[in-house]
């Protein structure tokens, strides 16, 4: 059995995205909490983590480098960074590789590069419009130091002539063409803004009399802020001394929020569209239980931790029993030393382990959120083969990938996706089940109580809400030669 260094990873699908956060909080210890969010925040990307922290009117220092939260900071890095105010960011690079310069948030320093003013910026996203942009600036004198579309937006904004950030925003805003929840902040302000589609999650809460805002719920549960709502699509919301200012910069054309965050990247106890995700993807199981049963089935196991929750909900609605055929090691980073001969035929054992005493003689229902090359999906399956079970049957709580996503999530092409140009039949072959379903795309609104019109659904249907998405570059479209003008590295 081969072994795909990617299958390392601890999580399986498309590589997340972004966490950013943001707090305005004299009265608070803004750094420790800006620590604590992005811990929470964790699972949306783990190549990078970065604080930005200022006392209000002072200085902004920056702390940042590749690595888990819990990997970059200690204890007398939150002292030395202090602050009353500190905006936050994990990711996982989608536009630009997994280099130090690349990690955020992005520091712009006043009087230097063209810059204008002092800012920190963390972003998730993508921009489907970065290489005109930074032809653009480049064209009017203002340097870079990464690849990242990220340090674009921040450029736009540190070099605008405007007299406040909040002015340098409504004139930005317009300009950028894609999927962009963004916090940045000043020496005395924390702004946030949105793409008009909201094709990215960003959500603000309070903090006794002060505010703040992340890009999922859970990152306020563990500081104990309240959840006040979203940022709506289009719109900029400024933190300061004094208290919180909303305004709507750019009309939504069309609400685009992106499904697969129901799906698989939100954490289970986010809340999005007024519920808790864990209860929805066990809607998502019922569902496809509904849609998918399988005859003759005697037990339903999940592949951890994901496909948990559609996992429960398959049993449920299937009135059949559910247990841990799979155990997961939660303590397995993703590593890129080479297994060697000798452990390759252990295959995904460094991850997942079979349990013979459970999954032996049995019929299996195993429920996983989503394939996309399928590589992990067929070594999981013949692990359980190679455990004893009779049947296995696979049932996915998403429907088929077909399509990447320019929108801030890092997928395989489609000509690498499993699911390309293949019927269900045709990739249960491939992966060796005995019969694979996936949950319907009209499922998945019903499990999400949402509307289709509302949600981009792109990676399923190939239907991108904005025009242009598939003449859109790639990820290494600022380190591939596309733009014109050379790139000055720190």
């Amino acid at each position: 059995m081969s072994l795909d260094p990617h299958d390392l990873d601890p999580r399986d699908g498309p590589r997340d995205e972004c966490g950013v956060f943001g707090i305005y909080g004299p009265d608070h210890e803004v750094s420790r909490l800006t620590y604590f969010a992005l811990y929470a925040l964790q699972h949306r990307g783990q190549e990078s983590a970065g604080i930005a922290a200022a006392d209000d009117g002072g200085y902004i220092v920056t702390q940042r480098a590749l690595g888990l939260v819990n990997q970059v900071f200690k204890e007398h890095d939150l002292r030395a960074l202090g602050g009353d105010l500190a905006v936050g960011h994990v990711r996982y690079s989608t536009t630009g590789s997994n280099e130090w310069e690349n990690s955020q948030p992005v520091h712009r320093s006043a009087g230097s590069g063209g810059n204008r003013r002092e800012l920190a910026l963390a972003h998730n996203g993508n921009l489907i419009n970065a290489v005109e942009l930074h032809s653009e600036l480049r064209q009017a004198g203002v340097s870079f130091n990464s690849t990242s579309d990220s340090e674009i937006i921040a450029a736009a904004l540190a070099s605008h002539p405007g007299d406040s950030i909040e002015a340098a925003v409504e004139h930005v805003m317009p300009r950028l063409k894609g999927a962009f929840s963004t916090v940045v902040m000043t020496n005395d302000r924390v702004v946030a803004f949105r793409d008009p589609n909201g094709i990215r999650p960003l959500v603000l809460g309070k903090l006794g009399d002060r505010y703040c805002v992340a890009s999922e719920s859970c990152a306020f549960d563990i500081i104990g802020a309240t959840l006040i709502g979203e940022v709506e699509p289009g719109e900029m919301v400024s933190i300061s001394a004094a208290g919180l200012q909303r305004k709507i910069i750019v009309a939504s054309p069309r609400r685009s929020f992106c499904v697969f965050e129901y799906i698989y990247f939100a954490r289970p106890d986010s809340r999005m569209n007024g519920d808790v995700l864990q209860a929805a993807r066990g809607r998502m199981g019922e569902i496809l239980f509904r849609e998918a049963p399988a005859p003759g089935a005697d037990l339903v196991i999940a592949v951890p931790d994901s496909g948990n929750p559609a996992a429960r909900g398959y049993a449920r609605a299937a009135g059949l029993p559910q247990d841990d055929g799979l155990i997961k090691n939660r303590y397995v980073g993703r590593t890129f030393i080479q297994p060697g001969q000798e452990l390759r035929r252990h295959g995904l054992r460094l991850k997942f382990n079979p349990l013979p005493e459970i999954v032996g003689g049995k019929s299996l229902v195993v429920v996983d959120d989503s394939i996309v090359r399928g590589n992990t999906t067929r070594q999981i399956v013949q692990m359980l083969r190679d455990a004893g079970a009779r049947e296995v049957h696979m049932r996915i709580s998403a429907p088929p990938l077909r399509n990447p996503c320019h929108y801030g999530v890092d997928m395989s092409t489609r000509e690498e996706m499993i699911a390309h140009n293949r019927t269900p039949e045709e990739i249960a072959t491939i992966l060796g089940t005995d019969s694979l379903a996936y949950i319907s795309m009209e499922g998945v609104y019903e499990a999400v109580r949402g509307d289709k019109a509302k949600h981009c659904d792109a990676c399923f249907t190939g239907n991108y809400p904005l025009a242009g998405t598939d003449s859109a570059n790639g990820k290494f479209a600022l380190e591939d030669g596309v733009v014109p003008l050379p790139l000055v590295k720190a």
